[in-house]
């Protein structure tokens, strides 16, 4: 990934309230600088996805040019597969698949739809524009179930994600996943439409060090 050298006013980021004002469906180069995004990768998810996202920012023009890219990686997602969720966040993107339509319920086996809808994400992924990002894979569950069982099963899922995306071109270099069992819901488990929503697998896709060198460089 290389970036122009561009100028870049940039505006300053207020990082108050809820973590999801940080998310939007469509961004515009958001900023977070790299104290204020650790900050907030502590206070989140526990060092899951959003952490993860808020923590990696870099800030300033370096981080804007980021972002900008990250934007329209993030269209070029949401375009490709519109059965998922995808959010910007800080300098890099949340990517939420429903686990309902992925797995058979304690099973960790790839359905048709998940498979055709990750090759789909492959091919975003895979682009040179975006090669340079690394890409974490999380499996969660619903609190059904003992911990002895959500917990392996969250991993098996996070495994069988990237193996498939791996198939599909993406380098094992960028892939790194994590399981949180039931430790992490986004939703009440209090609902049969929450705990379906639990069931998820979510990925953060976030700049490698080529992609922060270049844009360091580009930003003078």
């Amino acid at each position: 990934m290389r970036f122009r050298k561009t100028l870049v006013l940039v505006g300053a980021v207020a990082l108050v309230g809820s973590t999801s004002a940080c998310a939007t469906k469509q961004g515009t180069g958001t900023l977070i600088g790299a104290g204020a995004g650790a900050a907030l990768g502590a206070a989140v998810s526990g060092g899951s996805v959003w952490g993860v996202l808020a923590g990696a920012a870099v800030g300033g023009v370096a981080g804007n040019l980021i972002g900008k890219n990250m934007d329209e990686q993030a269209k070029e997602l949401n375009q490709a597969v519109p059965t998922a969720e995808v959010n910007r966040v800080g300098e890099g993107i949340n990517m939420t698949f429903d686990s309902s339509v992925m797995f058979t319920i304690n099973s960790a086996e790839l359905s048709s739809t998940a498979k055709k809808d990750l090759a789909a994400a492959a091919t975003v992924f895979t682009k040179p524009d975006y090669s340079d990002t690394n890409i974490l894979v999380e499996g969660h569950t619903d609190d059904t179930g003992t911990d002895a069982i959500n917990q392996p099963l969250s991993e098996r899922r996070a495994d069988a994600v990237a193996a498939y995306l791996q198939t599909q071109g993406v380098a094992a270099s960028r892939l790194s996943t994590e399981g949180y069992g039931s430790s992490q819901p986004k939703y009440s488990n209090d609902t049969p439409e929450g705990q379906s929503k639990n069931r998820r697998v979510e990925l953060g896709i976030y700049a490698n060090d080529d992609m922060v060198a270049d844009a360091q460089a580009a930003a003078g």
